[in-house]
Formats: structure tokens, sequence, C-alpha cells
């Protein structure tokens, strides 16, 4: 029982769930109800295509740790997995292991020849993981973009998972619900891409102790503390703009139990955040920081429920 708690940490589980509630409330509350009318097994593809990229992320956070022995000794030994309670041999065989079932669960709904870009962004997906788990987290900000784009990527997979590619390539120009939903997608996708840019940034603050001790060039080692903050402060100034603007955007709509949801839930958890950014100096004001923005993200997914009754 206890190997299989020290795996669950290992697949980093609540991450796991957080991705597939993303995905399950973007199929169900914004295509669902933009698509009444979607061809027979849709519902079918949406499960497997959610249970490859839960397997290629498991895969990801596997590997992750992995790599990532020495870094973690340092700055959370209490939390270290690999060595200490499920052996390096058998991790690398579960990362083999959720990485090809993750390829083969899509083959099983998507024809190469029709989903090829599902398929092709499966195997990248897979790549990204192991180069940012070995090289790239290391390199200055290239970890962090690649995080970002593959949390954003975790919601955008849904979106080209209901097409073929030759449907992509040659759009339906007078397709109202199409257009909504690319614009949704987009929303969310950049909502998901920014915030994880800053809340990486406040994990290598936080974890800046270890990074430097192993050579990694991460934003606060090669910038320091003060422009990282700064870097992080626009982002977040960024994100709190245009969401004000799209509550102003949505008033003449009517549409109030979402824009209180959003000033309360969302906008507010990062204008705190940004608040207190100034006089956050230790690794345990990051990791409160870093919170914050986990809750934002949450909350920021939930809104998706908004939709399946607007729309």
């Amino acid at each position: 029982m206890k190997t299989f708690l020290y795996f669950l940490r290992l697949v980093r589980w609540p991450n796991l769930i957080f991705i597939l509630l993303a995905e399950t409330l973007f199929h169900f509350c914004i295509y669902k109800p933009l698509c009444p009318n979607a061809p027979v097994g849709t519902d079918l593809n949406f499960y497997l295509i959610a249970a490859t990229y839960l397997f290629i992320a498991a895969a990801g956070y596997i590997i992750n740790d992995y790599f990532d022995i020495n870094i973690d000794q340092v700055n959370k030994p209490n939390k270290v997995v690999v060595g200490a309670h499920i052996s390096r041999r058998w991790v690398i065989f579960w990362h083999l292991l959720f990485s090809v079932m993750g390829i083969y669960i899509s083959t099983i709904a998507f024809p190469f020849k029709l989903y090829w870009h599902i398929h092709l962004s499966n195997l990248l997906t897979i790549l990204l993981l192991w180069f940012y788990s070995t090289n790239f987290k290391k390199n200055f900000l290239v970890g962090n973009v690649v995080i970002a784009l593959l949390t954003a990527w975790s919601i955008a997979v849904v979106y080209f998972s209901k097409f073929t590619i030759q449907q992509l390539f040659n759009p339906d120009i007078n397709d109202v619900a199409n257009f909504r939903f690319v614009k949704l997608m987009m929303l969310y996708c950049s909502f998901a891409f920014i915030l994880t840019l800053v809340r990486e940034a406040l994990k290598d603050m936080e974890d800046i102790e270890g990074d430097q001790k192993f050579g990694c060039k991460t934003l606060p080692i090669v910038w320091g503390l003060k422009p990282t903050k700064v870097y992080i402060g626009v982002w977040l100034v960024v994100v709190i703009a245009v969401l004000s603007f799209i509550q102003l955007y949505v008033i003449p709509f009517g549409w109030w139990y979402s824009i209180l949801y959003c000033l309360a839930f969302i906008i507010y958890p990062l204008a705190y955040v940004l608040y207190k950014l100034k006089n956050a100096f230790a690794s345990s004001d990051f990791k409160k920081l870093s919170l914050y923005i986990k809750i934002a993200m949450f909350m920021g997914i939930l809104s998706m429920f908004f939709f399946y009754f607007l729309l």
C-alpha cells in the first residue's frame, strides 16, 4: 500500500486530476453545448484522447523526478521518491510503459491518415518532456516556456482532436459555432500559458538553492530576484487587465454571476500575488504565492461551467 501511495506521488496525481478536469469541462461545458449535433462517438474519442494525455503527462512527471533526484534532495529532501521508495529501474519502466500506452490509446480512436497531427503532437510531447527533464529545465527560460506550452496544449489537444487534418486546413468560415470554439480555446490556452510562466518563475525562486548548486540557469539565478519579480509582475498585470476587459465586455449580456465569480476567485488571487510579490524573499513566501496562482488557475478552469448555461 505504501508503495502505491509513493507511486501516486511520483505521477503527481493532483496535477493529473487537474488536467483531466480541464479537458473534461472543455469538452462537456464548451464543445458539447456549441456542437449539440456532434458525430456519434465524439464522447468516446474524448475519453481516449484524455487517457492518452494523462498517460503521457504521468510519464513526463516520472522522468522529471528521475533526473531531478540530486536537486530534489536539496530543495525537498522529504519528498524524494525515486531511489528512496521506488527503484530507478522501475521508474524507467513506468515511464516507458506510460509513454507507449499514451501513443497506443490514441491510435484506437484516431486513424493515422486523418489525424496524423494528433499522433505527431503525442510524440513531440513525449520528446519535449524528456528533453525538459534532461536539458531544457536547466537552461535560461527555455524550460519555463516548454512547460507553459505543454500546459496550454493539454486544453488545445481536445480542440484539435475534433477535426481531421483536412478540416483544420480547410475550415468552414461560415461555421459560427466553430469560430466561438476557437476563441474560447485560445482564451483558456492563453490563460494557462501565462499563469504557468508565472508559476514556474515563482517555483524557480522557491528552489533557487538547489538549482544554483547543480548549475541550473533559471530566471532568478541569471537575472536575480528583483528582475524576476518584475517579469512576473508584468505578466500578472497583463492577465488582470485582459480579464478585467473581458468582464466589461460581457456586462451588456448580463452575465453577472460569471463576472462576480471572475472578480472574486480569479482576479483577486492574482492581484494578491502582485501585491505581495514585492516583499517576498524567502522560499516559503514564493511557495505561498505559487499556491495562489494554482488557486487562480483552478478557479479559471472551473469557470468553464458557466459556458454550459451561457452558450
